[in-house]
């Protein structure tokens, strides 16, 4: 660990990985905790992978025609809230199957993004990034865009709570109380797919879903409310993106990888604490 804090020192693209993992951690970690709890994973991984295509059509435009100013996140951004509303409008009114759509958006968005990354000049680099992320080549104006995120997704989950709050637990009890479901669950899945967004660059499209559900199913384990959930997922998200960076760099391994493994293995030590304790719970007269 000391000759990683040395090379934050060092080198400033270390410290822009850094601050990019510390600031996916905050909308990962808020809206990773509605997704476990309104049990919408599968949902949450079809707008992860939809994201691609929306990644290769502006790299290419970027590339082959031109546009400068267009940044393949812009182009995740626009497919993560296309996506979030077609699956909304099919939940509300579609006459199609909505494990159907799912599915279908999973598909397409990644045939799309790869069809653009194929045409674009030097593909078969790009295609591994945002497969399975490359953190340590982030830009000044990615972090300039995740704090945008943040600040967009915090101010959404405050001004929101309770309608978000009402329909995570209780899709029926809260269309008694006067919610509007459908409104609100399209502004969840579109709070799901820009959450995505911040960890694309991390862990990259293919892994991104174990980033969002897994350190919140962790910190449920050990909270009972929602909003103690959420703290305690940020910061355990905060601590295994960082240790993943850390890890990654003395072992020379791939960052997006280290970083999915180390969830993965405290998310098993949480299940067997967790598992223990209610064993004892149970003995107990």
């Amino acid at each position: 660990m000391t000759e990683f804090i040395q090379a934050l020192e060092a080198f400033p693209f270390l410290r822009l990985a850094l601050g990019a993992g510390l600031l996916a951690s905050v909308s990962c970690g808020v809206v990773g905790t509605f997704v476990v709890t309104r049990r919408m994973t599968v949902v949450a991984g079809s707008l992860a992978h939809s994201v691609l295509g929306g990644i290769g059509a502006a790299h290419y435009l970027h590339v082959v025609r031109g546009w400068t100013w267009l940044h393949p996140l812009h182009g995740a951004l626009f497919a993560a809230l296309l996506a979030a509303m077609i699956i909304g409008w099919v939940r509300d009114r579609g006459r199609e199957r909505e494990d159907t759509v799912i599915s279908a958006l999973w598909a397409v968005g990644m045939a799309t993004g790869v069809l653009f990354l194929f045409r674009t000049p030097g593909y078969q680099a790009d295609l591994m990034t945002y497969l399975f992320g490359n953190i340590v080549v982030v830009d000044p104006g990615e972090l300039r865009l995740l704090v945008g995120v943040d600040v967009i997704v915090l101010a959404v989950v405050v001004a929101f709570w309770n309608p978000l709050l009402a329909v995570s637990y209780d899709e029926e009890f809260a269309r008694l109380r006067g919610v509007n479901v459908p409104a609100v669950t399209t502004l969840l899945l579109a709070l799901t797919g820009l959450a995505i967004v911040t960890l694309v660059a991390m862990v990259g499209v293919v892994m991104v879903i174990a980033l969002v559900t897994l350190p919140a199913a962790t910190a449920g384990r050990f909270t009972r409310r929602l909003s103690h959930t959420m703290v305690a997922a940020v910061i355990l998200t905060a601590l295994l993106t960082t240790g993943g960076l850390a890890l990654s760099f003395q072992a020379d391994l791939p960052t997006g990888a280290t970083t999915i493994m180390l969830t993965a293995s405290v998310y098993a030590l949480a299940h067997l604490v967790s598992a223990g304790r209610d064993r004892v719970r149970r003995r107990r007269p």
